[in-house]
């Protein structure tokens, strides 16, 4: 192979700077988790335990889910918005109620938080 032909192959296989964008696997579990809690939410609302602008908050825990799932921005802008608004829900429970099963939202709630703002997450979405 000579020279030139080096060149012309080494140019024809560049990668394009968003071609090794995709969806990481953690990101895919913050989704379904998303989801999860949208759907509890809904849950509550349906058994009276939550009141019904509840809604507006599954609303925008389904919107995130989407948005991150298509790597878009404002998904990942959402979603980490919902995933600290979670957090600080759950850390006002434990703390001032007394729920300890709140634990475990608030603890899974900051790993996703310490997740989202990774570099290589935050260059995946457009």
């Amino acid at each position: 192979m000579t020279e030139l032909e080096t060149k012309k192959t080494d140019a024809g296989c560049k990668m394009k700077p968003n071609a090794k964008a995709g969806l990481l696997p953690g990101m895919a579990v913050i989704s379904i988790w998303m989801l999860a809690q949208c759907g509890l939410g809904l849950i509550g609302v349906i058994f009276h335990k939550l009141p019904p602008m509840a809604m507006v908050i599954c609303l925008m825990f389904a919107a995130a889910a989407n948005g991150l799932l298509k790597l878009k921005r404002w998904g990942w802008a959402l979603t980490l918005g919902a995933a600290f608004l979670s957090m600080c829900y759950a850390a006002f429970m434990l703390f001032r109620f007394r729920q300890v099963p709140m634990i475990m939202m608030l603890t899974v709630n900051l790993v996703f938080f310490l997740y989202l703002i990774r570099p290589e997450v935050i260059e995946r979405v457009k």
